[in-house]
């Protein structure tokens, strides 16, 4: 069995919606051993494949085939995110990065981005990171 790659990509819950997907093909935004390749592009199991979705380029290989969206829990035996952890590790930096590189005029943090602005903070100072000044060095 054989199906379109913006079909498959759209189904395992890689995009939104099919048209998305087919945009993200047609923008070289998906790519097959480093080829961009076309909506139409028929995939089989064992095909790794690679999205680009700035910063971060993630990679699948295909496990199964499906024409119908699957659920979020049915997506692991249908594809396996086989993404570097560097590149993982980059859309960290990228998430913490909005809170310290904050434009001016942007107002105020949203809820959200406060509890995970409050969750890095309590994750540095687990980490041994001491914010503590001591006045005594400038007394000189």
């Amino acid at each position: 069995m054989e199906l379109r790659i913006d079909k498959w990509l759209w189904a395992v819950r890689i995009f939104k919606t099919r048209t998305i997907a087919t945009e993200a093909c047609k923008r070289g935004r998906v790519t097959i051993a480093g080829m961009g390749v076309k909506p139409s592009r028929p995939i089989k199991v064992g095909d790794v494949i690679e999205v680009r979705k700035p910063p971060v380029t993630y990679s699948f290989r295909v496990k199964a085939l499906t024409a119908n969206r699957l659920g979020a829990k049915l997506v692991p035996d249908y594809m396996e995110n086989i993404t570097p952890q560097s590149q993982l590790d980059l859309l960290e930096v990228v998430k913490i990065s909005g809170f310290i590189d904050r434009r001016k005029g942007l107002g105020r943090p949203t809820k959200r981005e406060g509890r995970e602005l409050n969750r890095f903070t309590e994750e540095a100072m687990d980490n041994g990171w001491d914010f503590d000044f001591d006045d005594d060095d400038f007394d000189e």
